[in-house]
């Protein structure tokens, strides 16, 4: 999406709120009607015709359907790279049941972990991988499908867990130096990355004791029996052969984004690494796979592969719950994700295109008396801009701009400004279903994002101490000429 503010000085308030009033009002109804599966259609329904309301809209007020047509690809190209992400992250998931990695996950994972500390246990590990590794999403795609599988294995909550993982990846990610989102909060606004790291310990720390305390008081009184534990592992070594050997292809994942290689390569690579590990390690649980008795054992288990690859894992081994937790993955898997994400993504765009976007931005700065108003403006701001335009990086960088003079005038820090953007643009893209975070999450996860939502405690507490924080006075450091950059001139 273009980097430019687009006004419209056409625009009235009833113009402007068409298109917004039309898709809350549309996604409601998909919600009440279709519920938890809202997501796997109706709500794209919704951003389709919201988007046509917003062209016409455009077009009263003299902005061309090639112009606003434009708006729309260039919000749908924001997209592309997680698109991309994503649909590798299916391959993964399929290759990685295949070779055994995930099996061998649940397997050894269910004798570390204690089913009573799971969710807490689970919001820490991947905290501090997400830290090493700089990305909420490698983590969910690779330790989150590990420790989903373990909590399945428990009989634990899958939103309570899937909660407890994005709770401690957006943790390590947001404080991590190899985040994109920490480098582009801390650009936008103007300060030192590391400057920003430290000054977001104030709300980060305290949001994150929360959310473990949350996370260890739930327990999971509920968790299967060890009996039970004991014929899911029976289960597992008569499908695949387990060993320690088979988390190579995750330590190459992990590896691989620590060196900054970029995320989709990484990601493919590791994808066809459980292919190989599967051809060398579950050679007849490959060709079992293929089902096909007329070729040859060669070309069965390039078949069964390529089969992982695009259409994931089929589990027949008879044990149900087992079947059912081990059968999935695959490119087609991501498809309804994909489809969620290019809508919303249009949406967004012509939002943009039309200048509504930015009108709305322009008023909300007008709400602004003081520096708990500022603070609070701002995560409401971010939080909208995440719905609207369905997507992180346009929820940091847009406010970012235009609030970086007004946290001058109120002289206060632009790191105050930055740590805001992360606390809210950041943390709550994963909570919007129809958000790139949030379908991510949702698909990679297979949990609804509305049904993890409440259970993702660091992301909502975190903008709430925020806000507490800007009406207090906490924490709020001030403009210092001779140590702070003038955010005007700051670099986005």
């Amino acid at each position: 999406m273009s980097s430019t503010q687009h006004t419209n000085e056409q625009l009235t308030p009833t113009l402007a709120a068409a298109p917004i009033v039309l898709l809350i009002a549309m996604l409601a109804l998909s919600v009440f009607f279709f519920g938890s599966d809202a997501s796997y259609g109706a709500n794209q329904i919704a951003l389709v015709l919201a988007t046509g309301v917003a062209a016409l809209v455009g077009q009263h007020t003299g902005i061309r359907w090639r112009d606003a047509q434009e708006g729309i690809i260039d919000g749908i190209g924001v997209g592309l790279a997680p698109t991309l992400i994503l649909l590798v992250v299916g391959m993964l998931i399929g290759t990685w049941i295949l070779a055994g990695t995930v099996p061998t996950m649940i397997y050894y994972g269910i004798q570390i972990l204690n089913p009573q500390i799971f969710y807490a246990a689970s919001a820490l590990i991947c905290a501090i991988v997400a830290i090493s590794v700089g990305s909420s999403w490698t983590v969910a795609g690779t330790l989150g499908i590990g420790l989903m599988g373990i909590a399945g294995s428990f009989d634990l909550s899958p939103a309570i867990a899937a909660g407890a993982i994005i709770s401690g990846a957006y943790f390590g990610d947001k404080l991590s130096p190899m985040s994109d989102t920490t480098n582009l909060a801390s650009a936008v606004a103007g300060v030192d990355l590391f400057e920003h790291i430290r000054h977001m310990l104030w709300t980060t720390v305290p949001s994150f004791a929360i959310a473990l305390l949350v996370f260890a008081l739930i327990g999971g009184g509920d968790a299967s029996t060890p009996q039970e534990i004991e014929a899911l592992q029976n289960s597992l070594q008569i499908e695949f052969n387990i060993g320690l050997h088979l988390l190579l292809p995750l330590l190459l994942m992990l590896f691989l984004v620590y060196k900054r290689f970029p995320a989709y390569p990484a990601i493919l690579i590791s994808a066809l690494a459980g292919g190989i590990f599967a051809l060398i390690f579950q050679p007849d649980v490959v060709q079992g796979l293929a089902g096909d008795t007329e070729l040859s054992r060669g070309l069965a288990l390039v078949k069964g592969v390529w089969i992982a690859l695009f259409a994931g894992y089929e589990s027949n081994s008879g044990n149900e719950f087992l079947d059912a937790l081990l059968s999935k993955g695959g490119m087609s898997s991501m498809m309804n994700t994909v489809w969620l994400i290019i809508c919303a993504l249009g949406f967004g765009g012509i939002l943009e295109r039309t200048g509504i976007l930015n009108y709305w931005l322009r008023h909300a700065l007008r709400m602004v008396k003081g520096t708990g108003s500022l603070v609070a403006t701002t995560v409401a701001t971010c939080v909208a801009t995440n719905v609207l335009a369905a997507d992180q990086f346009m929820a940091l960088a847009l406010p970012g701009r235009m609030y970086r003079d007004a946290y001058k005038e109120y002289k206060l820090s632009p790191l105050n400004l930055s740590r805001t953007l992360e606390d809210s643009a950041t943390l709550t893209s994963a909570l919007i279903p129809w958000n790139t975070c949030g379908a991510y999450m949702s698909a990679t996860l297979g949990v609804a994002t509305v049904v993890y939502a409440p259970f993702a405690i660091f992301n909502i507490v975190c903008p709430l101490i925020a806000i507490a924080y800007g009406v207090s006075g906490i924490a709020q450091k001030p403009l210092e000429s001779a140590s702070d950059p003038e955010p005007a001139a700051a670099s986005a």
